[in-house]
């Protein structure tokens, strides 16, 4: 609720770095009514480089619980830990039963959050989500620190992560940059499942048709998609500087913020991309755009919708990915800047 008395937040936030992302616009609209609150955000450790890098917040705890975990004495013993830090509100972002346990046993006296798994008594703001009227997760995320009878749905600022430039710079020496060029980072993986990856083959056209145009090549995921990495950087006969795997979250931030253009598939990196205002050319394959699109009014979106997409499946139910298979490495080129 947005109201002068609610002056210290604890938010517990989401477990995917692209949910963490789009919170941002929260933690923006929160500030916005009261520049004054203080915002705390209850998180997965590996989150705490994305929480650096947003000047709303206030201070990051880490949830001590892995993703899908009960630990409900854990979760007791948090609680009455975060009650001596007298909360006035928190908003619960996950739908999950037990994500509202910590704020119940901390007793914090206005608790919101979506009816989620029968949150019933544990959260005492609960809400109804219309999916007809908050179609985007952003518009999810944003509508909780309003008050319940407000307009659907709200409108929300667009993440914006702010870059130290020491860390910049530690980067750039870490690796051994070469800055001279253009830069293009391909993110090729996405945590969720293979039916939402454009094929290594055409990241890798789009590689080699960059260097030959004398740009740099980034490639950027984490230990996950080394494989896919490695892939597009042997078609490439290794041309491609692969950081995937071997960079912190916080130097992989870093890292593209100095880029010129990032290509991606549907995925967390795609959402620090935006946040970060680079151009953008996001690849939709069994996801849908309207549901989790880049915050950036510039990106393109490529998506061919067909018939039988977005299905949201891992793996494609019918074998053959033609969502992504049929987009072209010539039409993601024609929006790429010479």
């Amino acid at each position: 609720m947005l109201k002068d008395k609610h002056h210290k937040i604890l938010v517990i936030g989401p477990a995917w770095v692209g949910d963490m992302v789009m919170a941002q616009s929260l933690f923006m609209t929160l500030k916005k009514h009261d520049e004054n609150c203080q915002i705390d955000v209850l998180a997965p450790e590996w989150s705490f480089p994305l929480l650096e890098r947003m000047p709303e917040v206030s201070n990051a705890f880490a949830m001590p619980l892995t993703h899908g975990q009960l630990g409900l004495y854990e979760r007791f013993r948090l609680g009455k830990k975060i009650r001596l830090t007298q909360y006035d509100h928190v908003i619960v972002l996950p739908n999950s039963w037990k994500s509202a346990l910590v704020p119940f046993f901390a007793d914090i006296p206005l608790r919101t959050g979506y009816v989620g798994e029968m949150r019933w008594g544990l959260l005492n703001d609960t809400r109804k989500l219309k999916k007809d009227k908050l179609a985007m997760t952003v518009q999810r995320f944003v509508s909780l620190g309003f008050p319940g009878n407000h307009k659907q749905p709200p409108d929300y600022p667009v993440p914006e992560l702010k870059i130290d430039l020491d860390k910049q710079l530690k980067v750039e020496k870490k690796f051994q940059l070469n800055l001279s060029n253009k830069v293009i980072a391909l993110c090729p993986g996405a945590e969720y499942g293979a039916a939402k990856r454009w094929p290594a083959e055409h990241y890798a056209e789009v590689a080699k048709k960059k260097i030959s145009e004398g740009w740099s090549v980034w490639l950027f995921g984490s230990v996950k998609d080394q494989s896919v990495a490695e892939k597009i950087n042997q078609l490439t006969t290794y041309a491609c500087q692969n950081f995937s795997g071997k960079t912190s979250l916080g130097e992989a931030i870093d890292l593209m913020s100095l880029a010129d253009v990032v290509v991606t598939n549907d995925s967390g990196l795609m959402h620090v991309a935006a946040a970060l205002n680079k151009q953008l050319i996001a690849i939709y394959g069994s996801s849908y755009s309207g549901f989790t699109p880049p915050l950036n009014a510039d990106a393109k979106v490529v998506e061919l919708k067909l018939d039988c997409s977005p299905c949201f499946k891992r793996e494609c139910p019918l074998g053959h990915t033609k969502c992504l298979v049929d987009i072209r490495p010539q039409q993601i080129l024609k929006y790429i800047e010479s």
